[in-house]
């Protein structure tokens, strides 16, 4: 099987996980070892001495440890964002998950329509927050650097104790070394005019080997791009957006004056 087929197969949401972990560039946790041992049909001994390595090398994310019942949704974008040494975000009616509040979070998950009967929301909020850890950890934390549209924090994104706590939020994240926030004003002009269609995420990886991969969230699944053409377009759209928001400092202080 090539790794393309193999990460369809097992249903990674990262397309270089496999070369990552294979290349000893990741570490790779028990729920990985599983999906390739049953994919790869190793049984008998060898898989009872693979899985006793996967659990005693105790590897696991810290994100996955507490929070096993993270959704496939969670731990797809999880998996991106663990492998990336620069993320950019554009949110364009939400405040990205990984600058998100408690608050807003549960917001925004109880009012998705149509959830299932079987999802805990608490959980879903947990799983949300725990993610938000890859920013300060301690080794090589991605380089962050978010464009969030001032209508993701208008009268319509909650409750004004709500929005006073995201802005406080958003304000204490932009001054980690490794994070760059901008707002995009109602009134500005972005590019030749253009109007983005939906918000975005842009991850790049260390290896260059590794292709940029694009993800743009919908209402029931994920769209992931990694062919140089449409990430290119993105990161173009990007560079619109970035100049045509308020630069860091401005921000800041724009969030600051919001929060109180």
């Amino acid at each position: 099987m090539t790794g393309e087929q193999v990460v369809a197969m097992v249903g990674w949401a990262a397309k270089s996980k496999l070369s990552r972990l294979e290349n000893g560039r990741s570490r790779p946790d028990l729920a990985d070892v599983l999906d390739l041992l049953d994919l790869y049909e190793v049984s008998g001994r060898k898989r009872d001495q693979l899985v006793a390595i996967a659990r005693d090398a105790g590897n696991t994310r810290a994100w996955m440890r507490a929070y096993p019942v993270m959704t496939p949704r969670q731990r797809g974008y999880a998996e991106l964002e663990a492998g990336s040494n620069q993320i950019m975000e554009y949110g364009a009616c939400l405040v990205p998950g990984l600058l998100q509040t408690e608050e807003y979070a549960r917001l925004r998950i109880m009012s998705a329509p149509r959830r299932s009967a079987d999802s805990d929301a608490e959980t879903e909020v947990a799983a949300r927050i725990a993610r938000q850890g890859v920013l300060t950890r301690k080794v090589d934390p991605p380089r962050y650097e978010v464009i969030i549209d001032e209508y993701a924090l208008d009268d319509r994104s909650g409750p004004d104790h709500v929005r006073a706590a995201q802005f406080a939020r958003l304000a204490s994240a932009s001054l980690l070394p490794n994070v760059t926030v901008r707002v995009l004003r109602r009134v500005a002009i972005v590019g030749p005019y253009y109007l983005p269609y939906t918000g975005f995420s842009i991850y790049h990886f260390a290896d260059p080997d590794d292709p940029e991969t694009v993800a743009v969230e919908t209402l029931a699944r994920e769209l992931l791009l990694s062919d140089q053409e449409s990430v290119l377009r993105y990161i173009q759209v990007f560079d619109w957006l970035r100049q045509s928001a308020l630069d860091p400092d401005a921000t800041r202080a724009w969030l600051n004056e919001q929060a109180y």
